[in-house]
């Protein structure tokens, strides 16, 4: 096949199939679930000021506000002692903001447990404002991430401000499914989850894991890019808990004690994400959305442990694959299969499972599967697979 410099296989999502097959598996920023976008589509299509030209200041855009703290208070059964803060910078303002609002010091300790390439970057931003410890996820013989570590007495130092983990790594293909629980003698030390590509998917056990902080960049699952949700537990707040040299724009107190309003806030990506959490409590909440983060999981995974090794998976421990990210090579990487696969399947209106990142484009192909992909689109692809396999296995 000469696929020359065929638009699928540059990480191109304008596919030339009808606009009613189009799926999108992209790794974000990706599709809103199809009821929410009709929901947004409807605001422009009304009279009067939307929330792209409403004031930060004025009541209108106070009670948008309002409704979506109020409205992922209730589908995430986020406690109140924990502030909902909308923040700027994305997960990279994150691994900055973190140390900077948990650690006073620079000789602060910090531990970071790096299991994935988001793990990475945290930790290695941190590197710049804290003493950081490791507990390192890879593979001891092929330097891959392909497990989570334990977490124990011996590997998290006690003076430790806070434990840092990814609960989704969306490029490795490892998930937690439920937080862990520190050693008895480590619960003293705040959890704090970078919860980006699967925050709404799962509860979150809140005090029970000592979750510190929490953050999710809103355009996996939440809603646009632009805004993350960072939820910050206030005895973690204080003038005297921060960083002095942490900048006002991240700074957690400061931006609590101006009720999300210390300056402009992204004003309507903060109203889909309260679209957002209205739809996930009118289809069942945050369980129903849970089952069927696992239906479409299984579907895909199915196709690939069933292929008899034409597709490979890169994460043995079965009950660590992710639900969010799927990543499977098409045999065993052959290039010349896997750019017929992209292809075909791009044809067809399956975008997104290539996509140009600073990482390369890595081994594997990548089916991510957030709230805007729906159980039927995700057995959509799974028979696209499963054709697929059939057809270049004779």
């Amino acid at each position: 096949m000469n696929t020359g410099t065929h638009p699928a296989l540059i990480g191109s999502l304008s596919s030339t199939a009808p606009a009613e097959d189009i799926i999108n598996f992209s790794p974000g920023p990706t599709s809103l679930p199809k009821d929410v976008e009709t929901k947004i589509a409807a605001i422009f299509n009304t009279t009067g000021l939307t929330s792209l030209a409403l004031s930060h200041r004025a009541p209108e855009f106070q009670a948008i506000l309002d409704h979506a703290i109020a409205a992922a208070r209730k589908v995430m059964a986020i406690p109140d002692d924990y502030e909902v803060l909308f923040t700027h910078g994305g997960g990279h303002g994150q691994f900055a903001a973190l140390p900077l609002n948990l650690c006073h010091n620079a000789s602060d300790v910090a531990t970071y447990v790096v299991n994935g390439t988001w793990s990475v970057r945290g930790r290695d931003e941190a590197q710049r404002y804290c003493q950081v410890e490791t507990i390192d996820g890879r593979d001891p013989e092929t330097g891959d991430y392909t497990y989570f570590p334990e977490l124990t007495e011996d590997n998290i130092d006690v003076n430790s401000k806070y434990v840092y983990l990814c609960s989704n790594e969306t490029v490795n293909g490892i998930e937690l499914h439920r937080l862990p629980k520190l050693p008895e003698s480590r619960r003293h030390i705040p959890l704090v989850v970078d919860a980006s590509s699967d925050f709404s998917t799962k509860p979150i056990d809140w005090h029970g894991c000592n979750v510190g902080v929490l953050f999710a960049c809103a355009s996996k699952n939440i809603g646009h890019p632009g805004v993350t949700m960072t939820v910050v537990r206030k005895d973690l707040l204080g003038e005297d808990k921060a960083s002095p040299l942490c900048p006002g724009v991240f700074n957690y107190t400061t931006n609590s004690e101006a009720g999300n309003l210390w300056n402009t806030p992204a004003t309507f990506n903060i109203e889909v994400i309260g679209h957002v959490m209205d739809w996930i409590e009118q289809v069942g909440g945050v369980d129903e959305i849970e089952r069927r983060c696992i239906a479409k999981a299984k579907a895909i995974y199915d196709v690939i442990d069933e292929s008899n090794g034409f597709y490979g998976s890169p994460v043995p421990d079965t009950t660590l694959r992710s639900r969010m990210n799927v990543p499977f090579n098409v045999k065993g990487g052959d290039e010349e299969l896997t750019n017929a696969f992209l292809i075909e399947s791009w044809n067809v209106g399956l975008i997104g499972l290539r996509t140009l990142t600073p990482f390369g484009v890595g081994d594997y192909l990548r089916a991510s599967l957030y709230n805007g992909v729906s159980v039927d689109d995700a057995n959509k692809l799974a028979d696209f697979m499963r054709h697929f396999a059939k057809e270049h296995s004779k």
